[in-house]
């Protein structure tokens, strides 16, 4: 988008100035400067201002303020997003949530949390400890990435098999419409009457709403969890063991899987005590009563043994629990310290299909080049491969997105879809035609222009436009034209 003119902006600052406190709006291009991606710094745009409020009232106002002036508005939590999804625009308004950061109110009773969107995820779990409750979604991130942008792209994390997705844990919300509305979606009880806005809103990369408030739920911590560690020679022997434990009937809180190399970048890191020589490790971790615990760990070491692991450990103590996750959330800053760029995808496959895509990607690696260390959420099939390159070297950044894409695209052709956690955001918005048809595309187009008429929270993401879809060709496609 050309960028508004002066005058413009001049007009918007000054309102926006009139209406918030001092501090508040920030306009100055080197002040602009920590605004102009999120988490996939390949796509860099500064925004035109960027407006920093702290409380409810003042979104509000920015929204409305907005409204009159026909300016987009980007919401932003921490920015840990891997999709482009809160990347600004040069006419656009980048709307900061790092303010709403309270934790309103911890309800042990009900278990419940009520918290504002710039809350850190792992904060509500250090909140309600004292309860002997916990939230369950725990991204990679979660050190770092807010409620607000776990919301916005539904993030799971390594407990989400047994434990659901962000939407799964939710009961409420307050969510700041297009024409800065305050609206209350879902509720405090276990159900609420009419459509179930509250899913909708979830995932929805801030393109129909602004949340300004959440209600999670919290559950009690289990008496016992146990990781059980399996190493296996072969990558497709580990992604048949997935599929193998859940088959049992056996439904583990964390299933999770890392080939040779994110295992030889995490171990070198955090040194949690994974096994070097290993093509591929299973992190299967046991939750729930001391019999439950105790009869399923054997289980799992027996279905293990069974699926030709080279060794199956149990974590001995707590410590050495915690230690093995470290390692597994460590991966993506462990394999930043071996290449000077990594490209994190986000896929979601079939778990039977597991093992033939992880060979597709070892092969599509050959052709392209370029090393991968795979790191997913097994359990659920989603995948978290990290291509590395290095953006120094010219075409290396273009080999990396057009191996990701060609990544994409293989899991939508075995019945899986283009994302399982991330989002679509401006990254993944080419496939978002591979995925979908034209009828289904117009429906998803249908609801935005429902909640936001005039299309200004966060346009020109997740959801492609006719002309973008009809002039697009698949990355297969294309590299096989060249190479006829």
């Amino acid at each position: 988008m050309a960028d508004r003119p002066a005058t413009g902006k001049a007009a918007l600052v000054a309102e926006l100035e009139r209406a918030l406190p001092p501090g508040t709006v920030i306009h100055e291009e080197e002040a602009l400067r920590p605004y102009e991606c999120d988490g996939l710094p390949a796509y860099r745009q500064l925004p035109l201002l960027a407006v920093l409020p702290a409380d409810v009232e003042q979104v509000q106002q920015v929204v409305q303020i907005c409204r009159r002036h026909g300016v987009p508005v980007v919401a932003r939590g921490a920015a840990t997003g891997l999709s482009g999804g809160a990347l600004p625009l040069a006419d656009g308004v980048l709307l900061g949530l790092s303010r709403l950061n309270r934790i309103l109110e911890i309800d042990p009773l009900a278990r419940t949390a009520r918290v504002q969107p710039g809350v850190r995820n792992l904060a509500i779990s250090e909140a309600a400890a004292p309860y002997g409750l916990y939230y369950a979604p725990d991204p990679s991130s979660q050190i770092a990435c807010t409620i607000g942008g776990n919301v916005a792209e539904n993030s799971g994390g390594v407990h989400c098999l047994k434990y659901g997705l962000t939407v799964n844990n939710l009961l409420e919300l307050k969510v700041i419409t297009a024409e800065g509305e305050l609206l209350t979606i879902g509720s405090a009880a276990l159900d609420s009457p009419g459509y179930d806005l509250l899913s909708l809103i979830t995932g929805s990369e801030g393109m129909l709403g602004i949340v300004v408030e959440a209600l999670v739920r919290l559950l009690p911590r289990p008496a016992r969890a146990q990781v059980v560690l399996a190493a296996f020679d072969d990558v497709e022997k580990a992604a048949d063991a997935v599929g193998a434990i859940i088959a049992a009937g056996i439904i583990p809180a964390g299933l999770e899987m890392m080939d040779g190399p994110a295992i030889a970048a995490a171990e070198d890191f955090v040194h949690a005590g994974y096994p070097r020589d290993a093509a591929a490790i299973l992190l299967c971790e046991i939750d729930g009563t001391n019999e439950e615990v105790s009869e399923h760990v054997m289980r799992v070491n027996a279905l293990l043994h069974e699926m030709g692991a080279t060794e199956v450990r149990t974590a001995r103590d707590e410590q050495e629990r915690l230690r093995f996750w470290q390692g597994r959330k460590a991966a993506f800053p462990a394999v930043g310290r071996i290449s000077p760029d990594y490209y994190c995808m986000d896929g979601t496959v079939p778990r039977r299909r597991l093992g033939e895509v992880l060979k597709g990607i070892a092969r599509l690696s050959q052709e392209y080049g370029l090393p991968v260390a795979n790191v997913f959420h097994a359990g659920d099939g989603n995948l978290h491969p990290l291509i590395l390159f290095d953006s120094n070297v010219p075409g290396e950044l273009q080999r990396a997105e057009d191996f990701g894409a060609e990544i994409l695209e293989l899991s939508v052709r075995v019945g899986g879809t283009i994302t399982g956690e991330h989002g679509v955001g401006h990254e993944k918005i080419h496939q978002m035609c591979v995925q979908f048809s034209a009828a289904e595309l117009e429906q998803f187009r249908a609801v935005k222009s429902a909640f936001d008429p005039q299309a200004l929270l966060n346009p020109g993401k997740a959801i492609p436009q006719p002309r973008r879809c009809a002039e697009y060709r698949t990355i297969g496609e294309r590299r096989a034209q060249r190479k006829a």
